[in-house]
């Protein structure tokens, strides 16, 4: 095995993760545990400090054999090189100032510091917003658009899973000004892990199996944060109607958008254009013209695949976009920057095939 060299001495980098006894805490460990250069330091849940952590998830038996810790910045920053927040919104917040004045590095997976906007943030997630200081220091970690941004950052907020697969669906056609940025419109569908693991009556077996529910229509808390990025990258202002589903799956996001386009332009040539977009990021797949990705072909793994057909008669551009939520959309992307932090190949430990059927 390869080991990374630390100032420290040699070895691997620990990184700890809190809310360790998420979904995607459970992903970080799954994709740390074959990393070459990371390996899992401190699992933190306040909730369960003192249990074993395989009383949660019994399948890391005599593979993860430490017990759950409390939060304790001190021992954190001693025992630990980067730090990896899996918790709910609103909670970051608070213990994000408390990790960068020990200088630690910060991966955070909820939604606090993705807005820039304190006042979009409490308007759209009800809680009291980030201190600026913090907020201002913050890159967002879209990989594949802020690679360079990302290399030198101290604090990264992981893009949400509808934001990741809408954004990488929508930026090169809104990029190359073909794209109507007031007019998208995107239906975008989640399996059930998306929702945590926490109890509730939208995730009971009997709710979910045998039925398609949207929700928060209007009022998702990804629709301001997905706004902001398509802004930033095309220079426009963009308005998006978006509407979420839930759908009777475990693992998935597909979303398709709806996007008028300014003039006349094929199918073969929006699928040209995308392909010479991403051409250098390889967790981006654009598929053949007529052939269109579904959930499950990226199921366990860290890409995003994207199809693309042009309605001549309409004039308008449908994308397909699909990723798993808990890697791509989550715990994928985080180790995506950790990677990019520490001056590794973009793919180190990511190189996973999807897990199909």
């Amino acid at each position: 095995m390869i080991h990374y060299i630390r100032d420290l001495g040699v070895g691997n980098m620990k990184a700890a993760i809190i809310g360790g006894t998420g979904y995607g805490a459970i992903e970080l460990i799954r994709l740390l545990n074959k990393h070459p250069y990371l390996e899992v330091g401190s699992v933190v849940s306040n909730s369960q400090a003192g249990n074993d952590f395989s009383e949660s998830y019994p399948h890391l038996t005599e593979i993860i054999n430490q017990p759950l810790e409390s939060f304790d910045v001190n021992r954190l920053s001693e025992q630990n090189d980067i730090v990896f927040l899996a918790t709910p919104s609103g909670v970051s917040s608070k213990m994000v100032p408390q990790l960068m004045c020990k200088g630690i590095k910060v991966i955070d997976l909820s939604g606090d510091f993705r807005l820039r906007s304190q006042s979009e943030y409490e308007t759209w997630y009800k809680h009291t917003a980030p201190d600026e200081k913090y907020l201002s220091q913050a890159t967002y970690g879209l990989s594949e658009f802020y690679a360079e941004e990302t290399k030198s950052a101290k604090l990264i907020p992981n893009p949400g899973c509808f934001p990741t697969a809408t954004t990488l669906g929508l930026l090169p056609i809104l990029k190359a000004k073909l794209g109507d940025a007031t007019s998208i419109i995107i239906d975008a569908k989640s399996g059930v892990s998306g929702a945590g693991r926490g109890l509730s009556l939208t995730s009971h077996y009997a709710e979910i199996n045998e039925n398609l529910k949207a929700y928060k229509l209007g009022a998702h808390q990804h629709i301001p944060e997905i706004e902001q990025v398509l802004k930033d990258e095309s220079g426009r202002l963009v308005t998006i109607t978006f509407t979420t589903h839930l759908v009777p799956m475990t693992r998935g996001i597909m979303i398709t958008a709806y996007v008028n386009l300014l003039g006349k332009i094929s199918t073969s040539e929006v699928n040209a254009l995308y392909k010479e977009f991403y051409e250098n990021h390889p967790f981006v797949r654009i598929r053949p013209e007529g052939i269109y990705p579904s959930t499950k072909e990226v199921s366990g793994s860290n890409y995003c695949d994207i199809g693309l057909h042009v309605d001549q008669r309409t004039n308008r551009l449908t994308v397909i976009s699909v990723i798993d939520n808990l890697v791509k959309g989550a715990a994928g992307q985080a180790i995506q920057n950790a990677n990019l932090m520490n001056g590794w190949a973009v793919s180190t430990g990511l190189e996973d095939i999807s897990l199909y059927p």
